[in-house]
C-alpha cells in the first residue's frame, strides 16, 4: 500500500487542457508535413525531374480509373437536381431558369467536388495503400539506401498525374451531369430545347473555367494527403489500413474547407470588381 501511494504521488498530473493542446499539435504537425512535402515536390517538378513513364501510369489510375465512377455519381446528382428545380419553377412560372441554375450548380460546385470526392476515395486511398504497403515492407528505406529519393520517385507521379487528370474528369462528368438533368427536367415539365436554351444565355465560359480551376487544388491536396499518409505507416497491416482510412477522411475534409475558402475568394473578388 505505502508503495502504491508513492507511486501514484509521484505519476505526473496531466492539466485538463492537454487533450487540446495534443490535438492543436498534431493538426500542425499534419499541416506542416503536407506543406513540406507538397514543396519538396515541387522542388523536384520545377527542376523537370519527372518520370515521364510513371506519370503516365498514374494519369490512367487516377482519371481512366475514377472516369465511369464520377460520370455516374455526378450525372445522377445533375438529374436529381433537375428533377426537383424544374418541377419548382415550372410551379412559379421561371421554367426557363432551370437549366441556366442546374447548369452553374453543375459547374461551379457539384461536378468539381463529386469528382474530388470520387478521386480521393479511389484514387487517395489507393495511394496511402500502396505507399503504406512499400512503408512496412522497407522498401522506401531501400530507395533511400540506393540514393533514390521516396519523393522524387514515389510522390512526384502521383502528384503530377493527379492534378493533370482531375480537370479532365471534372469537364467530362460535368457534360454527362448537363445529359442527365436535361433528361429528367422533362419529367418536371421543362422541355430539353428551354432546358439547353436556358443553359446557354445563362451559364459563361468563366464558370466552366472556374469549376475546372477549382479542381486543381483539390487533386494536388488528395495526391499529397495520401502520400503523406503512405509514407508515415507503421504497425505493419493494421498501419496501412488505418493510413488508407485516414487519407480518405482527411482528403475529404480538405476538399471541402479548400472549396469554402476558394468560393469566398471568388465572390470576394467579384464583388471588388464590380
Amino acid at each position: 500500500m505505502p508503495s502504491q501511494i508513492a507511486d501514484s504521488e509521484i505519476a505526473p498530473h496531466r492539466p485538463f487542457y492537454q487533450p487540446l493542446i495534443d490535438a492543436l499539435t498534431d493538426f500542425f504537425q499534419f499541416w506542416g508535413q503536407i506543406a513540406s512535402l507538397g514543396i519538396e515536390t515541387f522542388w523536384f517538378i520545377f527542376r523537370g525531374e519527372v518520370s515521364v513513364r510513371g506519370t503516365v501510369k498514374q494519369m490512367g489510375e487516377v482519371g481512366v480509373g475514377s472516369l465511369i465512377v464520377a460520370c455516374l455519381t455526378v450525372g445522377f446528382s445533375g438529374a436529381v437536381a433537375a428533377l426537383y428545380l424544374a418541377a419548382q419553377l415550372v410551379l412559379y412560372g421561371q421554367a426557363g431558369l432551370t437549366g441556366g441554375i442546374v447548369g452553374k450548380s453543375l459547374a461551379l460546385e457539384i461536378a468539381p467536388v463529386i469528382t474530388a470526392i470520387v478521386v480521393a476515395a479511389r484514387s487517395g486511398s489507393a495511394m496511402a495503400a500502396e505507399l503504406g504497403s512499400m512503408t512496412v515492407t522497407e522498401q522506401v528505406d531501400a530507395l533511400k539506401t540506393m540514393g533514390t529519393s521516396p519523393v522524387r520517385y514515389l510522390v512526384v507521379p502521383r502528384v503530377m498525374g493527379t492534378i493533370i487528370m482531375i480537370p479532365i474528369v471534372t469537364a467530362i462528368a460535368n457534360m454527362a451531369g448537363l445529359y442527365g438533368a436535361s433528361l429528367t427536367s422533362a419529367l418536371g415539365g421543362v422541355s430539353r430545347t428551354l432546358f439547353w436554351r436556358s443553359f446557354q444565355d445563362f451559364v459563361a465560359v468563366s464558370d466552366m473555367a472556374t469549376g475546372l480551376g477549382k479542381s486543381i487544388p483539390f487533386g494536388l491536396l488528395i495526391a499529397l494527403i495520401g502520400c503523406r499518409q503512405g509514407l508515415s505507416t507503421k504497425n505493419g497491416a493494421q498501419g496501412v489500413g488505418l493510413a488508407t482510412t485516414s487519407a480518405v477522411v482527411f482528403g475529404l475534409i480538405a476538399v471541402y474547407v479548400v472549396d469554402l475558402l476558394i468560393s469566398l475568394m471568388i465572390q470576394d473578388a467579384g464583388s471588388f470588381l464590380k
